[in-house]
């Protein structure tokens, strides 16, 4: 996920109504309107909350702190639920744990947690899990003297001898390169400042690496460093602002890929991993709106490609003419099948599937020469590959989960055909699944297009309008949203209340053709839908507009901005996290991180058309004199993806507007990023403040 900025021009004084920390408990703040105007396809623009992106202006800060404060007040009473639920949520995790162990060559890596510590350890032992354990990385060490800690790259050299990571402690998604001697435990004095993907050679001492622009945050440098060396060697710069790029390697350890991707093309390099010194070679030149991505097994190069398949196809190609007219077709294209990807192994593959908003895992024998696929037991869940870093094996490990079935790990024998449970996520204090319900329905959207819904809630559930309903979206960069696990969720579901996903259109659940519709000049059908769930799930009885609460974050903010703006009578209470609702300013600048590239995803305002199209839907530019539910709104100081005075902004508009009593709170994190606090017991709690607020709409307080 992605995002976006702002423009700039001069602004005239309006007035100097200052907020202060003083201001009584049950007074919000005001912040004060400068006037910003700006010009735009013929039309003067007024913004008056324009100066809140001025974040090194002590002003700007005194506001947020009094947002925080407000937020604090108004919430004190809340204060013993939230903690009854941040304790009743913990109860549920078995604090000190283990992951399911992954061999790489003569190592078994896993990762472990300990009862009190905000991050995992990050350890392997050699030969078996019986041998001596050595610690890679503590992230709670890493962390200290820092508030956050973000993990990005983490590659260990073919010789197992040294290790290549990189973290982030601002939340801002600014990594810096690390490299480890794992036989001495030094740390070296290679590094690299905005790195966004870490590879490295064959030969254990030269390592490719992406990094970002300084002001965009868009990758668009590939260097080449030989350990010991003071410089990093310019392989590769991305002109275009619409391309991001990224470094991989495959399986087989035989080439390191640089992908070239922009939200519909896509160009790929590559080179030999055993001579780090050649030149990159274009597997195949870009050509707007195709997307492909290569691997490679046994001198064949796997290509998947939706060209002339809208939902992707497998083609081969051999290593000595990678060229089109040598591609040969490995699994057709499907009309009603996604083709996620596939892995490769030396004797099998696997293809990952998905078609009506569930996954499928097929499996191919080379030796054999036959397919299988694997069968789930239950009609709503989601499976995908867990970790399979070694080529040579017959093992393939997965990962499967579903709305009541916590997450678990199988490894598939290709020998017998059998699958094993390695590990079950277990949840304490006595979770029985067989308490619990999940289901699939199917909502009827406006133009007629039937919407998945993934729904559950414990046995006893009475489908008489009176139940409360938390409806979850996002709908948007052709992500679906899995219809997995939470043991969090056990609070809400324990408490009576009923959890929906909504696999809205923007997404891929029904296929690429789902994301079109949901994207460009058709983003509208993501709102459209998501209402027409909520209109569907009352109608049936499944909840009453006073029962329905709804959340969403980042895309589905501006997803939760903009149905409110269009059906505000519909929804009790509102959770809006980091949301994206200053569309049409963040996306006027291109000079913000990520803007450029999204055009493809949002349109460019640049364009009278798409201009025009979008402000009908920001949400902050619809905001109006009416009556709101209750809001709450998240969002963090040093988010790079959605700026924090988006959520800012917005709030301190809607204020002046809205005609109702019900609460608006802005809740700052001062001190994290997009994804919120980084240590789990962090997050834990404000994901406890986040479900204790929305609880409390609907009248259920302990």
């Amino acid at each position: 996920m992605s995002w976006l900025r702002f423009a700039v021009s001069g602004f005239v004084v309006l007035s100097f109504t200052l907020i202060s920390h003083a201001e009584t408990a049950a007074t919000p703040p005001v912040a004060k309107r400068v006037e910003h105007r700006e010009a735009r396809h013929g039309a003067t623009v007024i913004d008056n909350y324009f100066w809140l992106k001025e974040k090194s202006n002590p002003e700007v800060i005194d506001y947020l702190k009094a947002e925080n404060a407000y937020t604090e007040s108004l919430t004190k009473d809340l204060q013993p639920f939230e903690e009854a639920l941040y304790k009743e949520m913990l109860g549920r995790i078995k604090q000190t744990d283990l992951s399911v162990p992954s061999r790489r060559g003569e190592y078994y890596y896993y990762s472990r947690t300990e009862e009190g510590k905000q991050y995992p350890v990050q350890c392997r032992r050699k030969g078996s899990m019986e041998g001596p354990e050595e610690i890679l990385l503590d992230g709670n060490e890493l962390a200290k003297g820092h508030t956050y800690l973000g993990m990005g790259g983490f590659q260990v050299s073919d010789d197992a001898n040294l290790l290549a990571y990189s973290t982030d402690v601002t939340g801002f998604r600014q990594y810096s390169l690390h490299v480890k001697d794992l036989r001495t435990g030094e740390t070296l004095p290679d590094t690299a400042e905005r790195v966004t993907s870490i590879q490295w050679a064959a030969d254990n001492k030269t390592i490719f690496l992406t990094t970002e622009d300084a002001v965009t945050k868009r990758s668009d440098h590939l260097w080449r460093h030989t350990l010991g060396g003071s410089t990093l060697e310019p392989i590769y710069e991305e002109k275009d602002e619409l391309y991001t790029i990224r470094a991989s390697r495959t399986r087989d350890k035989k080439f390191m890929f640089l992908n070239i991707n922009s939200t519909d093309t896509t160009e790929v390099r590559y080179l030999r991993s055993d001579r780090p010194q050649g030149a990159l070679a274009v597997f195949l030149p870009r050509e707007k709106k195709h997307r492909y991505d290569v691997d490679h097994r046994e001198g064949l190069f796997y290509i998947r490609s939706n060209k002339n398949a809208k939902n992707f196809q497998i083609l081969t190609a051999p290593e000595s003419d990678p060229s089109p007219k040598s591609w040969k077709v490995f699994i057709a294209h499907q009309p009603d099948v996604l083709m996620e990807g596939i892995d490769l192994f030396k004797n099998f593959a696997v293809a990952l599937e998905k078609s009506k908003a569930v996954n499928g895992i097929r499996m191919f024998d080379f030796r054999a020469g036959k397919w299988e696929s694997m069968s789930f037991p239950e009609p709503v869940y989601t499976a995908s590959g867990a970790g399979n870093p070694e080529y040579d094996t017959h093992v393939y490990r997965y990962a499967y989960t579903s709305m009541i079935t916590p997450q678990s790990i199988f490894d598939y024998d290709m020998e017998t055909h059998q699958s094993t449970l390695l590990k079950r996520q277990e949840v304490l204090g006595g979770y029985d699944p067989a308490q619990y319900v999940s289901e699939r329905q199917w909502a009827t959207a406006r133009d007629g297009v039937k919407v998945p819904l993934s729904i559950v809630y414990k046995k006893g559930f009475k489908r008489d309008g009176a139940a409360p309903l938390f409806l979850y979206a996002y709908g948007s960069y052709g992500i679906g949203m899995p219809a997995s696990f939470s043991s969090q969720r056990l609070s809400l579901l324990d408490r009576g209340m009923v959890y929906v996903i909504a696999h809205i259109r923007g997404g891929d659940e029904m296929g690429e053709a789902w994301h079109d519709d949901g994207m460009l000049m058709k983003k509208k059908n993501t709102f459209f839908d998501f209402v027409d769930c909520a209109d569907y799930l009352i109608k049936e009885k499944w909840t009453s507009k006073d029962h329905l609460v709804i959340q969403g974050a980042s895309a589905g903010g501006l997803l939760m901005g903009a149905v409110v703006n269009l059906r505000p009578d519909l929804f009790r209470a509102v959770h809006a996290g980091v949301p994206f609702v200053d569309v049409m300013n963040t996306m006027m600048d291109a000079s913000l991180p990520l803007t450029v590239g999204e055009y493809l995803e949002w349109g460019n305002p640049n364009e009278k058309a798409a201009y025009d199209y979008m402000k009908t839907y920001s949400p902050y530019d619809n905001l109006e004199k009416r009556a709101y539910p209750a809001m709450l709104v998240t969002t963090s100081l040093n988010d790079s993806q959605v700026m924090y005075w988006e959520p800012a902004k917005y709030v301190a508009r809607m204020r002046t507007l809205k005609t109702d009593s019900n609460p608006l709170l802005l809740k700052i994190n001062m001190g994290a990023g997009h994804g919120g606090s980084s240590g789990r017991y962090d997050r834990l709690k404000e994901m406890a403040f986040e479900y204790a607020w929305l609880l409390g709409q609907v009248g259920i307080t302990r």
